[in-house]
């Protein structure tokens, strides 16, 4: 029986679909020979694709879905920076140098990503209207505004605190304990911002190919072999660009040992009334919270809906099962939102890895970008074109991810099979752990 809060036309697929529906591409053979193969169509792999192209290499792009059909046009939209360990949990990790040169990866990733839909002029809902962080208890607030205090002085990031008296100028809720505005950040349509980017790709010459996974990639000295369910293509170098769905590509064990895919869920609800929007979230601002099971939620580009997101199961589930528990979380947060319908559910696979910080590099000769834990539009987008560069002999390549090491865990294969267990751990940590908050 459908759930009463769900619509009775429920659609279990992306919102986002609505208005840039998954791109059908020309059935066509897999040529013979490329400089380049990619393995994977989302961000990564078409911003990979493109630098090649425009650089003037031959490159074949392979997706065993639609372009486009995972978290590239899955995701809620937003955009921003940081890294999961934290500035002063990289910088105790790395050392002062290298762990602040990782965290401004992130900061380059977000201002490339801006940098490149203007240049290309792609139509995608961009918007910097910033971030509102909620302080999700007590202690998280001043812990919050110590962070932004560094964020401020050490890195130049306009940011400032909220206390909770001052709360509703930012958002029409009493759950959170204040919380804190980062400037500049930002929100785009993401299946809109996928349609753009295959457009670059498809017209600087680069082959994209569609439902066609690859079955197997085998190296012969100086070049490699990747067939697939439409036949095989030799090339000089291959790129994989999975990430969240790394898993699914079983002829690639050593990636799939190094990502773990997580089901990240979200709703749409159906449309409201203006003025409920204007007090809800009056600044038009991305949102999350200081939760270790994060909660990330924002308007409708035309602040018709709320898009609300987060992780509502211990192992994966169905979104027509997602969609009630998200809205029951959401009505928490929002009240006034308890009786309004959900119109979308849907659900999409970050991926995520063992030190929480993304990776870029070359395994058995294979370049790879991946693992973005939650940050993949500008994570992708910034590491494709990077990985490119490597490709090209660029100098230009160079991250201060690279030479990091990506980790894996024995007994691991891609199924992460401790997940739940990480997941209780986390809510319990929200609930009843030291109110410290984030670092």
């Amino acid at each position: 029986m459908t759930h009463p809060i769900l619509s009775h036309d429920v659609k279990l697929q992306p919102y986002w679909w609505d208005e840039a529906p998954r791109p059908v591409l020309p059935d066509r053979e897999v040529p013979r020979e490329a400089d380049v193969v990619v393995v994977g169509a989302g961000y990564t792999g078409l911003n990979a694709a493109l630098t090649l192209a425009r650089a003037g290499r031959s490159v074949v792009v392979l997706d065993a879905e639609a372009a486009g059909h995972g978290c590239s046009s899955r995701n809620g939209g937003q955009l921003g920076f940081g890294l999961k360990p934290g500035l002063d949990g990289l910088r105790e990790r790395y050392g002062q140098a290298r762990g602040t040169a990782v965290f401004k990866e992130s900061m380059a990733a977000f201002d490339h990503l801006a940098a490149f839909i203007e240049r290309e002029q792609i139509a995608c809902s961009f918007q910097r209207k910033g971030r509102f962080i909620g302080a999700h208890r007590p202690g998280h607030y001043d812990a919050l505004a110590r962070r932004m205090d560094t964020y401020r002085k050490e890195l130049g990031v306009e940011t400032h605190a909220v206390p909770r008296t001052e709360q509703h100028v930012e958002m029409g809720t009493d759950l959170y304990f204040g919380g804190a505005v980062v400037a500049n950040n930002a929100a785009l349509q993401p299946a809109m911002y996928h349609y753009g980017l295959l457009d670059r790709v498809l017209s600087s010459g680069a082959t994209v190919i569609a439902r066609t996974p690859v079955t197997s990639v085998e190296r012969d000295g100086a070049r490699f072999t990747v067939t697939s369910t439409r036949g095989a293509v030799t090339a000089g170098q291959v790129i994989v660009a999975t990430n969240g769905y790394t898993r699914d590509t079983r002829a690639l064990p050593a990636f799939r040992r190094r990502v773990i895919p997580i089901g990240s869920y979200m709703i749409a609800t159906e449309p409201i009334e203006p003025a409920l929007m204007d007090r809800l979230m009056p600044k038009d601002r991305v949102n999350n919270d200081t939760r270790r099971v994060v909660l990330y939620y924002r308007a409708s580009p035309d602040r018709r809906r709320v898009v609300f997101g987060g992780r509502v199961a211990l192992g994966e589930t169905d979104p027509s099962i997602s969609g009630p528990r998200l809205h029951a979380v959401m009505a928490e947060i929002f009240p006034d939102l308890r009786e309004v319908k959900v119109s979308h559910s849907w659900l999409g696979f970050v991926a995520y890895t063992f030190d929480h910080v993304p990776h870029i590099g070359v395994i058995d000769g294979i370049h790879y970008a991946m693992g973005y834990c939650g940050s993949g539009v500008c994570m992708g987008t910034y590491l494709g074109h990077k990985i490119a560069l490597k490709v090209l002999g660029d100098a230009g390549g160079r991250t201060a991810f690279d030479d990091l090491t990506f980790e894996t865990r024995p007994f691991y294969d891609g199924e992460p099979w401790f997940l739940a267990g990480a997941v209780l751990w986390y809510r319990f940590m929200d609930r009843y752990g030291p109110d410290r908050g984030p670092r």
